[in-house]
C-alpha cells in the first residue's frame, strides 16, 4: 500500500526534483522515479552529461526510457528551467546517486549547472535536500565537503544497504534505501523494512 503525507501543513505541491550525477549506483535515480510515479508524485528529472554514459553502461536503458519515466525533464545547463527558481515550489530533491563533484559544487554555492543550482536553491528555501553520495573511500576533502552541506540543511545518505532486511536480491536492496529515502520527505511507499515491524 503507497501512502502520502504532507512535510508539514504549507501545503505544497507534491513535486519532488530527481537529479541523476555522474556517479555510479544511476539505478538508484531510475528506480527512485519509477516509485514516485507508483505514489503519485510529480517528478522533475535533471541529468548529468555524465549520467548519460552511466546510465547506458550500468543499467542499458536509452536516455529517452529513463526520461519518460519523468513528468517534466530539463537540460543540465537550462538555467531557465522552473527548479531554478525558489518561487517553483517543490516537497525538495534527491540526487541520485550524486558525484563528489556535484557534491563539491552544493558546498561552495558556486553552482555551475541546472542540478547544483536546483540543490542551491532546495536549500535556500529551507526544503529538503538530499545527496545519495557515491564514493569510497574518502578523503579529507570529501569529509569537509559532506560536513558543509549538512551544516547548511542537506542530508547525506550514501545507499548502504541495510542487511538486517535480509535482502534476496539487489532490487530488493536498492528498495528498500530508496524507501528510505523517500521517508524523509513523508512518502511511504511500501519498499522500506521496518525494525519491530512485521
Amino acid at each position: 500500500m503507497v501512502t502520502t503525507t504532507e512535510p508539514g501543513t504549507d501545503g505544497r505541491p507534491r513535486r519532488l526534483i530527481v537529479g541523476i550525477s555522474g556517479a555510479s549506483g544511476a539505478i538508484y535515480g531510475i528506480r527512485l522515479l519509477e516509485l514516485a510515479r507508483r505514489a503519485g508524485i510529480e517528478t522533475h528529472l535533471i541529468v548529468s552529461t555524465a549520467a548519460r554514459t552511466t546510465i547506458d553502461l550500468e543499467t542499458g536503458r536509452t536516455l529517452a526510457e529513463v526520461e519518460a519515466l519523468a513528468d517534466r525533464v530539463y537540460r543540465n545547463d537550462d538555467f531557465a528551467a522552473a527548479c531554478a527558481s525558489g518561487s517553483f515550489q517543490t516537497l525538495g530533491m534527491v540526487i541520485a546517486p550524486c558525484s563528489v563533484k556535484t557534491m563539491g559544487e552544493i558546498a561552495s554555492g558556486v553552482t555551475a549547472s541546472l542540478m547544483s543550482r536546483s540543490a542551491d536553491v532546495t536549500l535556500k528555501e529551507r526544503r529538503r535536500l538530499v545527496l545519495m553520495l557515491r564514493e569510497t573511500p574518502l578523503h579529507l576533502g570529501h569529509i569537509r565537503a559532506m560536513a558543509s552541506v549538512t551544516e547548511a540543511g542537506a542530508i547525506v545518505y550514501p545507499p548502504v544497504p541495510a542487511f538486517y532486511a535480509r535482502p534476496a536480491t539487489i532490487a530488493e536492496m536498492i528498495d528498500h534505501t530508496l524507501g528510505r529515502v523517500l521517508d524523509l520527505f513523508g512518502i511511504d511507499v511500501g519498499t522500506a523494512h521496518r525494525w519491530g515491524e512485521s
